[in-house]
């Protein structure tokens, strides 16, 4: 089965230097069967029309917002520019590897048209340098152990993603059709992802992932999501996800992920991992929801 033109839809809104990077790495590409499609979301410090002219590679489309979206509807937006079967959504800051189109149309092919498919991916710091802080090493602790190319879904899928979400959004390749079906929702904003792989795995879709290092995660210490988990609010929106996901997958009979939902025992962790900054600095708002989301049932 050939698989056709792969997109990469790349939002862009933040640093100029890591978005060239980005464009560069897709540019790197040892397949050269891609669609690069730059979103603008109206980023107020840079116009990076006059840069991509210069580039002058037909395969790259600039699209510009009408007005700034925000998050989930620019990733709708993605989809809804979207014209090839499959469709990758990198960050405008993470760096594709050169054998990463390659990667994921090996998975395409070998699991005959997955839901989605993620290679392996390595972490980066702002400055480009490899890292792995805590979140990532608790990532690597609870991925699946994977020697060759694998396809995952069903019970045993989303037990293993709700003991702790292992997967990185960026590097994932999306069948359209099935990106269509389910898009972003704006309820969410640290677990969106988690919360659409979850309705793909529902509906008895696979996952195909290989132990091919294929893509760098750039890992920012400011990130929306370590913000988030400081202050503790990222935890109330944890907490309403996986009490509800809890509820769907007991409906569905996939026991052990209600149960696996149900303990959420690497978000209460990361919660309990982040009481000692709070306490140490007097932000006893934090502290409370820290404290409630490690205790709560």
């Amino acid at each position: 089965m050939k698989t056709g033109t792969i997109d990469i839809m790349m939002p862009f809104y933040g640093d100029p230097g890591q978005f060239k990077e980005a464009v560069r790495s897709v540019l790197a590409q040892d397949d050269p069967d891609w669609r690069l499609v730059i979103l603008d979301d109206c980023y107020p410090h840079w116009d990076p029309a006059a840069w991509i002219a210069e580039i002058a590679d037909p395969r790259i489309v600039l699209e510009r917002n009408p007005r700034n979206l925000g998050v989930s509807r620019t990733f709708d937006r993605c989809i809804d520019l979207a014209v090839n079967d499959y469709v990758a959504i990198p960050g405008c800051d993470d760096r594709l590897l050169p054998g990463y189109v390659t990667a994921v149309r090996a998975l395409i092919q070998r699991f005959d048209r997955p839901a989605y498919v993620q290679p392996a991916v390595t972490v980066i710091d702002e400055h480009g340098r490899p890292a792995l802080p805590l979140a990532d090493r608790i990532k690597a602790i609870v991925r699946p152990r994977i020697v060759g190319p694998v396809a995952l879904g069903g019970d045993a899928l989303a037990t293993s993603l709700m003991h702790g979400n292992w997967t990185y959004f960026p590097a994932i390749c999306w069948r359209a059709d099935v990106l269509r079906r389910h898009r972003f929702t704006d309820r969410y904003e640290i677990v969106m992802d988690l919360a659409l792989q979850l309705d793909i795995l529902l509906e008895g879709g696979l996952l195909a992932t290989s132990a091919d290092q294929a893509f760098e995660y750039r890992r920012h210490s400011a990130s929306a999501s370590s913000y988030t988990a400081s202050d503790g609010t990222r935890f109330l929106e944890e907490r309403d996800f996986y009490r509800g996901m809890a509820g769907r997958l007991r409906a569905v009979g996939w026991k052990r992920a209600a149960r696996a939902a149900q303990v959420r025992a690497t978000s209460r962790l990361n919660a309990a991992s982040k009481l000692p900054g709070a306490l140490m600095h007097g932000r006893w708002s934090a502290v409370r929801l820290l404290a409630a989301h490690v205790l709560a049932r």
